[in-house]
């Protein structure tokens, strides 16, 4: 998090908003410290934490594939205020359009091939 807001970049984010939802609605939240600039010991402090699911900003690639290794579903490209998107997440209606970093073709886009995008799921998978 990062004054209220989303992190524009995961990679050097210093803290994160960790919250259980349940039913719908968020249950209980936490506010933790991730101040490992090493990433492996940042993905080991994500999964210490219990994280299912990371919504963050812009992220990279090594770090990103750490996480699903680790088995955390990864949610990047998202900015706004850290209470709206996790409202809208909570409540299931988070969409990839509304909270969008600006720039970003795609939640889900991994590089291009000819003849347009090549679309991925979270996971990294082809639809």
């Amino acid at each position: 998090m990062w004054s209220g807001r989303v992190s524009p970049v995961f990679d050097v984010a210093k803290r994160l908003v960790v919250a259980d939802i349940e039913d719908g609605r968020e249950a209980r939240r936490e506010e933790a410290d991730i101040d490992e600039t090493d990433l492996a010991r940042r993905v080991e402090r994500v999964a210490e934490l219990g994280v299912e699911v990371l919504i963050c900003g812009a992220i990279s690639i090594p770090l990103e594939t750490m996480l699903l290794s680790a088995g955390v579903r990864v949610i990047p490209h998202t900015c706004g205020s850290a209470e709206e998107v996790l409202r809208a997440f909570a409540s299931g209606r988070f969409t990839d359009a509304a909270f969008l970093m600006p720039g970003c073709c795609g939640r889900r886009r991994r590089g291009r091939r000819r003849g347009g995008q090549r679309r991925l799921d979270t996971l990294g998978n082809p639809p």
